[in-house]
């Protein structure tokens, strides 16, 4: 018998011995009191659990609020922003159902819930520009290279590149404020892979976080501000922020970040798959189950609700076999990769 059970099982036959009721008596209200905790078991058992990437965070968010709307709250859906890396912390010591990430997990994350024997399935869920913004009031800045960000953001330009003239001579004499991603970041992996050329590799003199609101105002409050973010918290802020075109190396063009450009695959190296990692034992749960098939349902729509790129139909369709067929593990062997198309990821077979 279950703990709780048995304490009031004990406070029961207390009470009733004292008052002097009958047997009968004591064995109905014993039933009603276990039924009541068994009903209270299974609501809480209802509750769908996911912690991870702020980027992802609007679109997971916007799932959660329809699916908890056609359920009529009959089931709860919370939704952390502890950043790639912390979410899948904590998907791998098992507190949550799902993790959303930014980035692809990595080998390390993969060694940490193989340890704790958890299993999960990759899906990716939209393609994200993400998008570097200056302070709309900033009038010098109309796009930048790949080459002028590493010297703006390497690790090397710490304490020493300072003002705008020391990245570009023909910018101004003037201090440059940075914002951007915190180190718990998939963003932050991201962008310092792109830009820099190694994950992780970024100076530390700047302020970081992973809530991407405070990024927002940062930027916004300061014309010497630059930062970088997931696409829809641009997309959200277009008045309080302006979006600087980034150069493609392989064309020599400056593009600006945007669905259509994403799509086209013009926006480079700053295009990137997102996604969701649901746990394969979460699956046997019928209403982990449900949210799923309803993420996948809805994503297309929601995605491009929130001004992120949805995929192709098959993406998703291909989603739903993947958890049908219990297809576990990543297509990506635990390392991040620039520039893959969502065709060639849809490819892969995904491995532990």
């Amino acid at each position: 018998m279950h703990p709780h059970c048995l304490r009031i099982a004990a406070i029961a036959l207390a009470i009733f011995a004292l008052s002097g009721f009958k047997f009968s008596k004591l064995v109905s209200a014993l039933a009603v009191a276990g039924v009541a905790l068994i009903g209270a078991q299974s609501a809480q058992a209802q509750v769908i659990k996911i912690d991870g990437s702020s980027t992802v965070y609007p679109i997971t968010e916007a799932v959660a609020e329809e699916f908890q709307k056609a359920k009529k709250n009959a089931i709860k859906v919370t939704v952390g922003i502890s950043g790639t890396g912390g979410g899948f912390k904590k998907f791998c010591r098992d507190e949550t159902d799902f993790s959303n990430a930014s980035r692809p997990i990595t080998k390390a994350e993969m060694d940490l819930c193989k340890a704790a024997g958890v299993e999960y399935i990759e899906m990716p869920v939209a393609f994200d520009a993400l998008t570097v913004v200056i302070n709309p009031k900033n009038a010098f800045l109309k796009q930048a290279t790949v080459a002028e960000m590493k010297v703006l953001w390497e690790p090397a330009a710490q304490g020493k590149i300072t003002k705008w003239n020391q990245v570009n001579p023909a910018w101004p004499d003037a201090p440059v404020k940075l914002f951007g991603a915190g180190a718990d970041s998939g963003t932050f992996e991201y962008f310092t892979e792109a830009m820099v050329g190694k994950a992780k590799s970024s100076r530390g003199d700047y302020t970081a976080s992973e809530d991407d609101n405070v990024l927002v105002q940062g930027v916004s409050r300061d014309v010497n501000a630059i930062g970088y973010f997931g696409y829809a918290y641009y997309a959200e802020n277009t008045s309080k922020l302006k979006a600087l075109a980034i150069v493609n190396p392989k064309t020599g063009k400056a593009v600006e970040p945007s669905a259509a450009n994403v799509e086209n695959g013009t926006y480079a190296p700053l295009s990137r798959p997102i996604f969701v990692y649901v746990k394969a034992k979460s699956l046997q749960k019928p209403e982990v189950k449900e949210f799923v098939e309803f993420y996948m349902k809805n994503a297309a729509a929601l995605t491009k609700e929130v001004k992120y790129v949805p995929l192709p139909a098959s993406a998703y369709v291909g989603n739903l076999e993947h958890v049908k067929k219990n297809k576990l593990g990543t297509v990506f062997g635990g390392h991040n990769e620039i520039g893959i198309t969502i065709e060639e990821l849809m490819k892969r077979e995904a491995k532990m």
